[in-house]
């Protein structure tokens, strides 16, 4: 999907294009993440979707739980979906990057026709 240094740097526009398919793919899995979210608060902690929504968000984002959580299976489930956060919050900024540091690299590399 990336060019190899044999080939030119992309234009403006696929560039773009290339962009957008990154941020929509990194957007789908931030959308099943935070959905993870909202019905594991829901099922384990009891909270309401509204409130489901709010702490799972918040917790996918780093900023921390909003709600009191009350017996063993609500804290079980926050923990480990924290540590699914954490994975899901770096394999998106990885994947926004990609693009961004593959074509300045890019530029460095290109074989240039003598």
């Amino acid at each position: 999907m990336l060019e190899t240094r044999r080939q030119r740097v992309a234009s403006r526009g696929r560039f773009a294009r290339r962009m957008a398919l990154y941020l929509l793919l990194a957007a789908g899995v931030a959308a099943v993440a935070l959905g993870v979210g909202v019905v594991g608060y829901h099922v384990f902690a009891g909270f309401g979707w509204i409130d489901s929504f709010l702490n799972a968000a918040m917790i996918l984002t780093g900023m921390g739980p909003v709600g009191t959580l009350n017996g063993r299976a609500a804290k079980l489930f926050a923990s480990f979906y924290a540590l699914f956060s954490g994975l899901v919050f770096l394999t998106l900024i990885v994947t926004l990057l990609t693009p961004v540091v593959h074509r300045v690299l890019h530029r460095f590399h290109v074989d240039e026709p003598e």
